[in-house]
């Protein structure tokens, strides 16, 4: 069984990503369940700068979008509320308490909003995810905005919140998101672009029940699963094949579903 647990939908800047993708790559791919976020929303653009208010649609539509979806696929589709921390916390609110069998999440990006993790602004959303119990996914980087350290110091700040460092610092080693996440018990891990070498790193210091499996997908396209659009071998490969070898399969079947549906309460898979 497989639950990826970073999936998106929406255009947004050259991404392209549509719902009929994920039906399809579940299909082909053989994944049970994905946890969804729309993208439409992002201010920001590649280089942190404005994206003129005609592209950005707010966080209600989007997220109505992907509520859509998971409805028209239950069992199969939850989701992650992608917010736009710039729109008051009150407008998102509504949508939880209708839809808190479907929403697991709360989704952040701050490079793509240019805002701290730690501001004022998403700490009201972090506020909000404690109130009904949710996950808080955030992406994290390399960058003054979506620093490993600040979701360290949220996760410190907020105990009864548990956070979840996509991409475990993009761009970087890995090896700071990793110490940070064995010091507290409320901070976990994604797979996201991260190097099965950075994975086994983490097994070693973190154990097996703090990282989930995710992707991104289908940010290169329906076959993200198999190469990045240019004909290279994805890393989700090897994740899928080789990595089972590497691990016993009680710690294969943690990463890849088990640890995702306690921490994002997934029940109907």
């Amino acid at each position: 069984m497989i639950i990826d647990t970073h999936v998106h939908i929406g255009t947004m800047l050259n991404f392209d990503m549509k719902e009929e993708h994920i039906t399809y790559m579940m299909k082909e791919y053989g994944i049970d369940h994905c946890i969804v976020s729309n993208s439409e929303c992002a201010t920001h653009d590649h280089f942190q700068n404005p994206i003129p208010e005609k592209y950005v649609k707010n966080h209600i539509d989007t997220n109505e979008r992907v509520i859509d979806f998971a409805r028209k696929n239950e069992g199969k589709i939850s989701v992650a509320l992608w917010v736009n921390p710039y729109e008051d916390v009150s407008t998102i609110e509504p949508l939880i308490i209708k839809n808190r069998d479907i929403v697991k999440a709360v989704k952040f990006h701050p490079f793509h909003s240019k805002l701290k993790f730690s501001s004022d602004e998403i700490q009201n959303y972090i506020k909000l995810s404690e109130k009904y119990n949710l996950t808080v996914v955030t992406h994290t980087g390399d960058g003054e905005c979506d620093d490993v350290k600040l979701v360290y110091e949220m996760a410190l700040k907020y105990p009864d919140v548990n956070f979840v460092m996509v991409h475990m610092g993009l761009g970087t080693d890995n090896n700071e998101a990793i110490n940070l996440i064995s010091k507290l018990p409320n901070l976990y891990g994604d797979t996201t672009w991260v190097s099965i070498e950075s994975t086994l790193n983490f097994l070693r210091i973190c154990g097996d029940d703090k990282i989930v499996f995710g992707s991104d997908a289908p940010i290169d396209g329906k076959d993200t699963y198999l190469d990045n659009g240019k004909g290279d071998r994805s890393l989700y490969q090897a994740y899928f094949n080789e990595f089972k070898d590497m691990v016993s399969s009680e710690t294969y079947d943690k990463i890849m579903y088990k640890n995702a549906m306690k921490l994002f309460d997934i029940k109907d898979v």
